[in-house]
């Protein structure tokens, strides 16, 4: 059976305060491991809705009905009032998450303003971003942190190699179909890339119509050891606390489930990348394309 790493994005403040707790409680009902990347500085979740004129934008924001899961209050953070700086405010849920035993780490100081410029933006700037969400770690859990997982699969080069300054060993910067050495310049760097492998909650419902019930089931079928003659790899699977710790729990938690059903392992990316033969990893260049269900290119493992 496959192993199953649960990576669980953090954008915003009222997913520290409310959807990072109800999450706890599911993964322990189901004994689940799991890795929880935090946004460490301001909320500015209402900067978002510049990307109305990007391909596919629109159809995403309707088919997810995003007023229903994240609120109207999230939506107009940096817009009609300054966005909360969700490190200050939330410390507490964050700590309680390390204190429950699972793995914390980086997803970006501020999520919404990284996601839009880092492609383009310079060494310094970006630099700049990830020594804040550093310093931050280090104030709030005391120690490094010891992963990294991209606001929205967006990176550039120095942020790859700031992976490796920081003596980070993984990171789940982007898509892909397996754990790879990424490679810049010709060189492979030093870190591996565990990147998320299945589709997203968000990325598959309202396609076709298809409600909550009906996305758990699309899912469960990608990983099927009957269905796929018992060639299921291990996979990477992202969530995000606005969404599965709110109104998507119950199907989350069906989902855990229907994976303990199939006989899978619910791990954390620690455990994923204790478990690899980093000796066998292949390389991949940086590159960016298109994932099904999103709008804008991401990074993307390179085949």
């Amino acid at each position: 059976m496959a192993r199953i790493a649960l990576k669980i994005d953090v954008d915003t403040l009222i997913g520290t305060q409310k959807g990072v707790p109800t999450l706890l409680t599911s993964l322990e009902r189901v004994q689940a491991g799991a890795t929880f990347l935090f946004s460490l500085g301001p909320d500015h979740t209402g900067w978002a809705l510049r990307r109305v004129f990007q391909p596919g934008f629109l159809q995403k924001v309707s088919r997810t009905s995003v007023l229903k899961h994240y609120g109207l209050r999230t939506l107009f953070n940096g817009v009609l009032w300054p966005g909360p700086d969700i490190g200050c405010r939330a410390q507490i849920q964050m700590k309680t998450v390390r204190d429950a035993g699972f793995e914390c780490g980086i997803h970006a100081w501020d999520h919404v303003y990284w996601q839009d410029h880092v492609r383009h933006r310079d060494n310094q700037w970006t630099v700049r971003q990830m020594r804040k969400s550093y310093t931050r770690f280090l104030e709030i859990f005391g120690t490094p942190p010891t992963t990294h997982g991209a606001a929205g699969w967006q990176m550039n080069t120095a942020a790859f190699l700031q992976i490796d300054a920081w003596d980070i060993r993984y990171a789940s910067d982007g898509r892909g179909t397996g754990p790879y050495r990424p490679v810049i310049n010709n060189t492979a760097l030093n870190h591996v890339q565990l990147p998320t492998t299945l589709p997203t909650f968000d990325e598959i419902l309202g396609v076709e119509g298809l409600d909550a019930s009906e996305v758990v089931q699309k899912l469960l079928v990608r990983t099927d050891p009957i269905a796929n003659k018992d060639e299921v790899p291990d996979q990477v699977f992202t969530l995000h606390a606005e969404l599965e710790g709110q109104k998507l729990n119950a199907a989350f938690e069906n989902l855990l489930k229907g994976w303990r059903a199939q006989g899978h392992t619910l791990i954390s990316l620690a455990d994923y990348y204790a478990g690899l033969n980093l000796d066998a990893l292949p390389t991949s260049p940086i590159s960016w394309g298109a994932v099904a269900g999103r709008s804008g290119e991401l990074i993307v493992q390179a085949l």
